[in-house]
């Protein structure tokens, strides 16, 4: 770390920053015992086995093997170097960093910095002009036409481009942001006679925000007969609508303690919830719901609730939405809107009371809204088309895991259909032994059973290295334990990564009294090292342990090692005889050595 930045300060962000916390901003944890667990933000998976442990303020991935500390983590998750993951992080904190001279530090290019920069300043611009100017009044009577408040207006900062062609060009350029920048970023459009003008203007203004509440792109909806009807700012390196989900900044908190999401397709719709009292809202970007999106509410929630439009195109969506989120592990509840009407237009028909517990509260599970997409591409007053029905949704039901809900399903297709409960059962069982599924599972991806085992670590290694990884968890907490190894082992770890990790405790106990893991993770510059020792940090050991049981370690870890001085030796002798040329002894001494290995084989 640069020497602008003093120990003393980082420690004092690392410290002020509870790393729980922090990770609890990106993914949904669940405590298990003394240790929180979630879902890997650095990799796909559906079972949790990402572990942060509160007492010494690390993390460790038990499926990708990354681990780290709180500043570890963001520098990860956000792409930052130190500098900037220290900046965030400070700024959570209110501690105070010194300016980096050097302007290298900064990942981010400077480019984006600046987009940043101007595209907060645009938004603050639109937002003022809507709410406090005569050019922003048309704007403004657009929205309170919607039935949106002030403060709803002001919550979601809305705003409104004047249909002045040089207006926006004009305040940026005394702002002293460079039009060519501002053309390529998309907020600025250039016209034929090389005249700069507001891509936006005459539009009323959504702000899109990442979730670290910067704006970074902007929506545009005409409120006249303009072409296109919504107009979005260009992808750019700030900007990928396949990766955001409007509100998620704002939303995710509530996200949060409300276990579950609200998913809808457009920024009214939103709006329109969240002024109803739905604060969990979010919404793609325009398009249909990417992967990238849906991993993305897996992390913080387990239940997503689809509220599309009530129309053809919008079941479809809503079926489509539902088929990735449950790919990705996610619970999926379809919101109970009435036929051909959007989220805005029950809101403004029937109240926010009413779209809360008729729509919201009262959503359809995946099976039943599957069951009635699926009648669309069938005319149920044929025979034959009942037949297909009732087979299609059987095959559905089949790959259903509780015995209780496929039993709720079938009782209803038996009511509906006139077909007997022993046929609609029997035919599942068939289709099941053609999946080759077994038993109902039980507690399925419960986070309570997805305590990481590390007894399968120790039947992979061999005992000294068991020994070794065990002895260096006791010796991270513990530095009475670490002077007695540094004592009797010194640096004679077998292991390469063991003995630069003892070495470095030595060090480190010599400096600080008090053990601290994530403290500790600092002096390491080697990435690998830090995943090893996050690793090692999170094995499970006794709250005590007596001497003999570290003398046992010990032993073990220098048993190996005189083992291996022993082998040594002996292939010096046996070079010594092939030089003297005595084959004869050359080849007792590697009978010796073949036999001394064959012993430690049967030892471990």
């Amino acid at each position: 770390m640069p020497n602008q930045v003093s120990e003393e300060i980082i420690e004092e962000v690392r410290r002020s920053n509870d790393i729980v916390d922090v990770i609890g901003e990106y993914i949904q944890l669940k405590k298990q015992g003394r240790n929180f667990f979630g879902l890997c933000p650095f990799h796909g998976e559906q079972t949790p086995s990402f572990s942060v442990t509160q007492e010494k303020q690390i993390f460790h991935c038990f499926g990708c093997g990354k681990g780290g500390n709180v500043i570890t983590f963001v520098m990860e998750i956000e792409g930052y170097s130190f500098y900037e993951a220290l900046r965030l992080l400070s700024g959570k904190s209110g501690v105070e960093l010194p300016e980096l001279s050097d302007q290298r530090e900064s990942s981010a290019s400077q480019e984006s910095q600046s987009i940043l920069s101007a595209s907060e300043w645009i938004a603050k611009l639109y937002h003022h002009l809507l709410r406090f100017t005569k050019d922003g009044k048309e704007g403004y009577q657009y929205f309170k036409d919607r039935g949106i408040e002030d403060a709803t207006i002001d919550e979601f900062q809305l705003g409104f481009a004047p249909n002045i062609k040089g207006f926006t060009a004009e305040f940026l350029k005394k702002k002293g942001f460079h039009q060519q920048l501002l053309v390529k970023a998309g907020l600025l459009s250039l016209s034929e006679d090389n005249t700069v003008s507001d891509r936006f203007r005459g539009r009323v203004i959504f702000p899109i925000r990442n979730h670290l509440g910067k704006t970074v792109a902007f929506g545009g909806r005409s409120i006249t007969e303009q072409e296109p009807k919504y107009l979005n700012s260009p992808e750019s390196e700030i900007f990928q609508k396949g990766k955001l989900l409007y509100n998620f900044d704002i939303a995710k908190k509530h996200i949060r303690k409300q276990s579950e999401a609200v998913l809808f397709e457009g920024y009214m719709d939103v709006i329109s919830a969240s002024q109803a009292g739905v604060k969990n809202a979010v919404a793609t970007l325009g398009t249909s719901l990417t992967e990238a999106q849906a991993r993305l509410l897996r992390r913080y929630v387990d239940t997503v609730i689809i509220c599309y439009d009530a129309d053809s195109a919008g079941n479809e969506a809503a079926y489509k939405a539902a088929t990735l989120l449950k790919k990705t592990g996610c619970h999926v509840k379809i919101a109970n809107l009435r036929d051909n009407m959007d989220p805005d237009d029950f809101i403004k028909a029937f109240g926010a009371e009413a779209f809360q517990k008729e729509v919201i509260e009262s959503s359809l599970t995946f099976t039943n809204f599957y069951m009635r997409y699926l009648k669309k591409d069938y005319n149920l007053t044929l025979e034959g088309d009942r037949i297909q029905y009732i087979e299609k949704v059987l095959e559905f039901l089949a790959t259903i895991d509780s015995s209780i809900e496929r039993e709720y399903y079938l009782q209803e297709i038996s009511d509906s259909f006139s077909v007997s409960m022993d046929s609609l059962t029997q035919e599942i069982a068939n289709y099941r032994q053609k999946l080759g599924t077994g038993k109902d599972k039980i507690n399925k991806n419960r986070y309570t059973n997805r305590a990481p085992n590390d007894n399968y670590m120790k039947k992979l290694l061999p005992a000294f290295q068991n020994a070794e990884r065990q002895l260096l968890a006791y010796m991270l907490q513990d530095a009475v334990i670490t002077d007695k190894v540094q004592e009797e082992i010194g640096a004679s770890f077998n292991m390469d990564d063991h003995k630069i990790i003892a070495t470095n405790l030595y060090a480190y106990f010599e400096a600080h009294q008090e053990p601290d893991v994530s403290m500790f993770l600092e002096m390491l510059n080697d990435d690998r090292l830090k995943q090893l020792v996050t690793e090692i940090a999170m094995m499970p050991v006794q709250d005590s342990i007596t001497n003999e049981e570290i003398n046992d370690y010990i032993k073990t870890i220098l048993a190996e090692n005189y083992k291996k001085q022993d082998i040594q030796t002996l292939k010096e002798h046996q070079k010594i005889a092939e030089q003297q040329n005595d084959p004869i002894k050359a080849a007792e001494i590697a009978m010796q050595i073949i036999e001394i290995q064959k012993q430690w084989k049967k030892i471990k």
